[in-house]
């Protein structure tokens, strides 16, 4: 499948731009499209640019709401809650890292669990927001039901995301992870690429091994690592839902479908403030040392390179220096958008 580079900057404009026309404030849609280009940018195309056209729709039909930040109705020491109203997610996962990292400083930890949310995009990416403050960010977000428990073959609880990311030296140490074989939103990237998937990622409808991503998608994501992967995502539903007062398994709606309906997912976020533990430089000196070592040990045959989690996003983005692949069917949608929204000279490099 071809693809077309964009200066990243342009991108984020020409996005931004889009978004504010489907009434967006400035603000909010220059955070919104910083998110998802930056995705791009580090290869997770997945949580990027091909979202836009979705999100709009759900803007437009108004499962989405066009306000900047969520609703604080618990702020008690150092926990809180935020009702996300429907916001975009990317803009109250903002809020809830400032809200998490400012108690954080007072208390040692700052907990915000976040309900009536929307999709968050990469949790990473906040995770490492809470790194560059001297904290421990930890990020959890659930789904709705994409996998079965095990031996089943009926979709009972998501693949629910965990991101945690340690302060230190670039590449910071950020593990990013959905609790299936691989997200869906990969195996729709491949969809709309005309691209198979790999054996393992996911059983067809009535739980028969597929590789067929249209079957996938339809069918049920399989977990990682088996009933590891199925366990730790229903304690991080419950985290996420249950704790929030939020939705739960089958209470979070498809995120691609019923687009006039609230998606209505649930986050935690919790920052442990290295400073309240001990002192910070030399934590890092100690996740950065660890990190050498990893870099360094010896690799097996066929490795090419050894790497710490997130080292090879990081890597994507320094080598892209500013320019962001986008494949021509992506491409292809983000025109038709603008083009709905009178805004035809969009996209056009």
């Amino acid at each position: 499948m071809s693809h077309v580079f964009f200066d990243g900057t342009q991108l984020r404009k020409d996005i931004a731009t889009l978004f504010e026309a489907a009434g967006l404030n400035k603000a909010g849609a220059a955070d919104v499209a910083d998110a998802l280009v930056e995705a791009d940018e580090e290869g997770v195309f997945s949580h990027g640019t091909m979202l836009v056209p979705m999100y709009v729709e759900r803007l437009q039909k108004g499962s989405l709401s066009k306000g900047s930040k969520g609703k604080v109705v618990q702020d008690n020491g150092a926990i809180a809650i935020i009702d996300a109203e429907n916001v975009f997610g990317q803009l109250t996962s903002q809020q809830a890292v400032e809200l998490s990292v400012s108690k954080s400083k007072e208390f040692g930890l700052g907990a915000v669990a976040v309900r009536n949310g929307f999709h968050l995009g990469r949790a990473g990416r906040w995770a490492g927001q809470i790194a560059d403050q001297g904290c421990v960010g930890i990020v959890l977000s659930n789904t709705r039901p994409l996998m079965p428990a095990p031996g089943g073959a009926e979709r009972i609880i998501g693949n629910n995301p965990l991101a945690i990311a340690m302060p230190g030296s670039d590449p910071k140490v950020v593990l990013d992870m959905a609790m299936s074989a691989s997200a869906m939103g990969k195996i729709r990237m491949a969809e709309k690429l005309g691209n198979n998937i790999p054996e393992g990622w996911a059983v067809d409808s009535d739980g028969r091994p597929t590789t067929d991503p249209s079957e996938a998608i339809k069918g049920m994501l399989l977990p990682a690592a088996g009933p590891k992967g199925f366990g730790l995502a229903l304690m991080i539903d419950l985290l996420c839902g249950a704790l929030s007062s939020g939705g739960v398994a089958s209470e979070v709606r498809p995120l691609f479908g019923d687009l006039d309906k609230p998606y209505n997912c649930a986050h935690f976020f919790l920052a442990i403030n290295v400073s309240h533990f001990r002192d910070e430089d030399t934590f890092k000196g100690v996740i950065d040392s660890l990190s050498s070592d990893i870099r360094n040990s010896k690799p097996a045959p066929g490795t090419e390179r050894m790497m710490t989690p997130g080292e090879p996003d990081w890597l994507i983005r320094q080598d892209n220096a500013g320019q962001v692949k986008v494949a021509e069917t992506i491409l292809e949608q983000l025109k038709q958008t603008a083009s709905g929204l009178g805004l035809g000279t969009l996209f056009n490099r």
